[in-house]
């Protein structure tokens, strides 16, 4: 069956383009930086906004309107993984991404849940036969059911904590099964209302002992797949164990867990946590720890995750900037967890969306990439931290220096002068030459 016969293959047509279904700055092939954009890209279609999302909120039910929503139950569930691979194949995305839920319907047990992953994934194992779309990576719905109230790993139940358990053993299963080149924890709920009932160094130590238990069980089944973290600070929970990038490292230190696994970064988590996208990704590059990203933008009016495709050019550039600077994602990848907004509602709206992203983080490739061949920014940090390149600041930096030492030198100094930041040039720098991509120079 074809659930998007109106639309053809997307290509790639050029910045004059007027086709709304149709590439203007994402070229596949087109080589930035020694790689295809499709290598350095890496997209990922993320299976729960783009085929179970009804566009419900919290004041109104859904919008969207589905060719394949005229099915229910375990019918449902195929029709979405036919339009799934139709989906991929026009929009010519190189991996998907997917919770346990969003592929099938939960059952009345755990043992007939399992039985419906298993028929499912057999059906996707046989498209992905034909298909270039690979799993970026899956993960398990620890969140959704009202058994999580109280958590998963981190709940005041032990029978939640072992279910929990249960549904990430069977997660990891499926992606060996599938070839995903990642598995991601994404504690939806791993977190608390209030300190007033909590026993928080237990329900960390607990979310501890859970990820060791999920590195051990990789290895024992040969699961290779790179695990990611991804840091959400609020939302559902008041607070969560992985605030940020900086409290998640710490996590992850403190249960000697860091050599086991990097960061799923999402723009909108980062801004949610008070944070810009690109200090997310530079916190997590500068310790090694970027593994791959979420790519959606938060509305800067509203306090929630909002989770819209992203389009601030602005935003795509410095963060392409930091991969480039990462050498790239590696195994990671962009994964759109965006959704189109209510009123955009009709099937084609998922292609334009997505062509929006894809554009998106295709002119932010190109122009991060001009601007490190430019050395733009490095020259700008070079010069501005000098003084730790000679002098008593080279002292500094080889650890030569006391506080003894440190206090003799500034006894001795007459003037301390500064230099301007440059902030404003530095801005209209990058706006030059994002315009300069435009106009295609």
């Amino acid at each position: 069956m074809t659930y998007f016969s109106n639309i053809d293959k997307i290509k790639f047509e050029g910045a004059k383009s007027t086709n709304p279904y149709a590439f203007k700055f994402y070229n596949p092939t087109e080589v930035i930086g020694g790689k295809t954009m499709e290598e350095y890209l890496r997209f990922g279609v993320a299976y729960w906004h783009t085929f179970t999302e009804d566009l419900s909120d919290p004041f109104g039910a859904g919008t969207a309107i589905r060719p394949w929503d005229k099915f229910s139950g375990m019918d449902l569930a195929k029709a979405r993984v036919e339009a799934a691979f139709e989906f991929f194949e026009k929009l010519g995305v190189p991996y998907f991404c997917f919770h346990d839920v969003d592929i099938a319907p939960e059952g009345d047990s755990l043992k007939e849940t399992y039985e419906n992953l298993d028929t499912i994934v057999a059906m996707i194992k046989d498209y992905m036969k034909d298909s270039k779309t690979k799993l970026l990576w899956n993960t398990a719905n620890n969140f959704s059911n009202p058994r999580f109230v109280h958590g998963a790993a981190s709940s005041s139940s032990a029978d939640v904590f072992a279910y929990s358990a249960a549904k990430v053993k069977k997660g990891l299963e499926i992606g060996k099964e599938l070839g995903a080149e990642n598995y991601v924890f994404w504690g939806g709920r791993e977190g608390y209302e209030t300190l007033l009932n909590t026993d928080m160094k237990l329900e960390m130590d607990n979310l501890g002992r859970f990820f060791h238990m999920a590195v051990d069980y990789a290895k024992e089944i040969g699961f290779d797949a790179q695990f990611l973290i991804e840091p959400k600070p609020k939302e559902p929970t008041s607070h969560q164990y992985d605030f940020d990038v900086a409290s998640g490292y710490a996590f992850l230190q403190h249960y000697g867990l860091q050599d086991h696994f990097k960061f799923n970064i999402e723009a909108n988590h980062a801004t949610l946590a008070g944070h810009t996208f690109e200090h997310e990704l530079h916190y997590a590059r500068i310790h090694g720890m970027l593994g791959s990203v979420d790519a959606n933008q938060g509305h800067p009016l509203l306090g929630w995750d909002t989770d819209e495709f992203p389009t601030d050019l602005y935003s795509s550039i410095l963060a392409m900037y930091e991969i480039i600077k990462n050498g790239g994602l590696g195994r990671g990848g962009l994964n759109f967890d965006a959704k189109v907004r209510r009123g955009s509602f009709a099937p084609e709206d998922l292609f334009e969306a997505h062509i929006a992203g894809m554009d998106s983080f295709a002119v932010g490739l190109k122009v991060a990439q001009q601007l490190i061949d430019d050395k733009v920014m490095d020259g700008v940090i070079e010069n501005r931290y000098q003084s730790f390149t000679e002098g008593i600041g080279k002292e500094i930096v080889a650890g030569n220096m006391d506080l003894k030492k440190l206090e003799d030198h500034a006894l001795g100094l007459t003037e301390i002068k500064h230099e301007s930041g440059k902030l404003e040039r530095i801005k209209a720098t990058i706006n030059q030459y994002l315009l300069r991509a435009y106009a295609g120079e």
